[in-house]
């Protein structure tokens, strides 16, 4: 089991650097040096409000967590979920396993609350309500902006994705909804283990409707919030052919995108970065940059996560491995 996961994780290192290094290969008159910011005095202060804010959005992740898990009768404090969704943070961004910081999370507070069936149904719609924000607000930044809607084909892969995404997780709703649904997915393993998450949560937030607000409310605040830092991030870089709207519409449709990679987003959010701002005029290089930026930021701000991490493990829990969630762990 080792042996493949430093496999998998050498495999992902090298194709993402070779995401990267196609990149300024297929780009004509690729300029490195554009890959760095004109560094100035406001640089660090640009950069600082970023990571700052970066980790505002993780409570704000926690928040939304916390409404999920009222919703579903389990209880557990703000402090406590902060704690495990940090560790689980620095196990999705430093750990081999792209999945290992949501098991983690599903396994602390399994431990806390004693209710499997919740801890892991909590997370699943947790996720999925931030899947729903994101599609929304790139037709909310193409509704303010007018002139953000003829910029070509990064309007139209922006439109297009956002519909696909959003109306998938509809229809996704509105079957996982259904009782009969619910009945068949009874005992089964396997990855219909997530459809039945999603069932257990429809059927609550069904007892629980002001739920709802709630926890879309914590989701557009986390995902706002974590737009703010990447127009600091973009102010740091020198971008000055964006405003907020650009990225109320672009950005999210490019963490849709990075989601699609196996390989930590790396390769299709810089690709996606430079088609879409790219049709605002942002150089190519500048847009590349600006997608590594972010992710260097969002690993900045995991590094706080390690202390959770660790001390978890020190009360107990430990990292487990996705395949022991692979029976039914919405048995109790």
């Amino acid at each position: 089991m080792e042996d493949k996961k430093r496999m998998k994780m050498a495999l992902r290192i090298a194709l993402a650097i070779a995401l990267l290094v196609a990149l300024p290969i297929f780009t004509p008159d690729f300029d490195r040096s554009e890959l760095l910011p004109d560094w100035n005095s406001s640089t660090p202060l640009w950069l600082a409000a970023a990571v700052v804010l970066m980790l505002g959005s993780f409570w704000f992740a926690t928040l939304r967590w916390h409404r999920v898990l009222f919703a579903f009768d389990v209880t557990s404090a703000r402090h406590r979920l902060f704690s495990h969704f940090m560790a689980g943070q620095f196990a999705s961004n430093f750990m081999p396993s792209s999945i290992g910081g949501d098991v983690l999370r599903v396994n602390r507070l399994r431990r806390d609350s004693g209710n499997a069936p919740g801890a892991f149904a909590s997370v699943v719609f947790e996720r999925l309500s931030g899947w729903i924000v994101l599609p929304v607000l790139t037709f909310i930044g193409l509704l303010i902006n007018p002139g953000l809607r003829d910029r070509g084909a990064a309007t139209s892969v922006a439109v297009v994705m956002a519909s696909i995404t959003l109306f998938g997780l509809v229809a996704i709703l509105v079957v996982v909804s259904n009782p009969r649904l619910g009945r068949l997915l009874e005992s089964r393993e396997g990855w219909t283990r997530y459809a039945q998450a999603l069932h257990l949560g429809a059927d609550k937030f069904r007892e629980h409707p002001r739920e709802i607000v709630n926890v879309l409310a914590a989701a557009f605040a986390y995902q706002l919030v974590v737009l703010t830092a990447a127009a600091c991030a973009a102010e740091a870089m020198g971008i000055d052919q964006i405003g907020f709207t650009a990225i109320l519409a672009f950005l999210p449709v490019t963490l849709i995108a990075q989601f699609l990679s196996p390989f930590g987003g790396f390769g299709l959010r810089e690709a996606s970065l430079a088609l879409f701002l790219g049709s605002l005029g942002v150089a190519e290089e500048r847009a590349i940059a600006l997608g590594l930026l972010l992710y260097f930021l969002t690993l900045v701000a995991s590094l706080i996560g390690f202390p959770a991490l660790v001390l978890g493990a020190a009360r107990g829990g430990k990292l487990i491995d996705e395949d022991e969630l692979v029976g039914n762990p919405l048995e109790t």
